[in-house]
């Protein structure tokens, strides 16, 4: 049986920036798998590199928006880090499909 697929949703939980310049410095991001029946999430957050002092366009605060921010916040991530993060999400996912373990005591059983 194949594992169903799984899709994942990244968004903005909130911007960090500069109040003076409005450069953004930190992008804190959510990131949600689902399979179509469970879901988890991942919360994280990353720094950006300043701009080059010369020949960069400084796009306004309230011009930014959301794809814009994702779009930033994965390539300051790179593609091997965003590759661990949705493939642990992939696991969780599986673990809640399948689960390999559980909790509880067995003096405690309820029918």
């Amino acid at each position: 049986m194949s594992d169903p697929v799984t899709t994942f949703t990244w968004s903005i939980n909130t911007l960090e920036r500069h109040t003076s310049s409005g450069i953004i410095f930190c992008v804190h991001y959510n990131i949600n798998a689902t399979d179509g029946t469970y879901s988890e999430g991942a919360y994280g957050s990353v720094g950006l590199l300043p701009p080059p002092e010369e020949g960069y366009d400084v796009i306004a605060y309230d011009d930014l928006t959301e794809e814009l921010c994702v779009q930033w916040a994965k390539q300051a991530l790179g593609d091997e880090t965003i590759e661990n993060i949705e493939k642990t999400l992939k696991d969780r996912l599986t673990e809640k499909r399948s689960p390999t373990k559980a909790l509880g005591n067995p003096w405690a059983v309820t029918s």
